[in-house]
């Protein structure tokens, strides 16, 4: 095996590698060896037709892909250690030449690691900064600290607050008439979380544990069910 390096533009270079003749038969060889039960060859059984008469019947590249990509797997390596270069990209292959009996040629292009050449850094003055923060960016994060550390107790004596979450059985009616999907039941809910119906959740605050009281709320314009949609509603 030999190699060229040709060094190209934008820290890339093309390997041209060539493979002996001898050590490409031998991969022909082996491309046979391991295709040859795959073939079948009239007057043969598989696998005892002589690659020679396969290759006449099917043709004298039946056995190159194989033989190539061994050749390849084999060669590449070797050619990198060898050159001495600093590959650090996958080589894009191309074949130059591939015939029995000649010499195996393809080439690699990669990139190369790049020189960096030093400009004069010494006795440079940078100018440091101190870091300054608002009153708001502090008390947004010890507001975010609390979040993070914060963990859930039960309160059972006083009225529900913004930010409670809570368990409530409630069913919703439409001009005096239930409609579907308006009845729950321990369903959780964290007031002032926006998952109910605007208004919903604020006319929970102040009420008790165990308290039965009235909402009163209207179905935005834009809600999914369209026979609700701008309707008024009691829960």
């Amino acid at each position: 095996m030999s190699v060229q390096v040709e060094k190209l533009e934008g820290n890339m270079a093309k390997l041209t590698i060539e493979v002996s003749a001898g050590a490409f038969t031998t991969a022909l060889d082996k491309a046979y060896q391991a295709q040859k039960n795959k073939i079948s060859v009239p007057g043969f059984r598989k696998g005892k037709a002589p690659r020679k008469m396969i290759q006449k019947m099917y043709g004298d590249g039946i056995f190159y892909e194989d033989a190539a990509n061994s050749a390849i797997n084999s060669a590449y390596p070797a050619a990198v250690e060898e050159c001495g270069e600093a590959i650090v990209s996958r080589p894009t292959i191309d074949i130059v030449q591939i015939e029995e009996g000649k010499p195996f040629i393809f080439t690699a292009e990669v990139a190369l690691k790049p020189e960096v050449t030093l400009g004069e850094y010494k006795g440079l003055e940078v100018e440091i900064k101190q870091p300054e923060a608002s009153e708001e960016e502090v008390n947004a994060a010890i507001e975010k600290e609390r979040e993070q550390n914060a963990r859930e107790i039960d309160v059972d004596d006083r009225p529900v607050q913004n930010g409670d979450s809570i368990k409530l059985d409630f069913e919703g009616f439409v001009d005096g008439e239930a409609f579907e999907g308006g009845k729950g039941t321990d369903y959780p809910l964290t007031i002032g979380s926006g998952a109910f119906i605007p208004g919903f959740e604020e006319q929970l605050i102040g009420k008790n544990i165990g308290e039965e009281t009235e909402v009163n709320v209207t179905f935005p314009a834009n809600y999914q069910a369209k026979e609700l949609q701008g309707k008024a509603a009691v829960f």
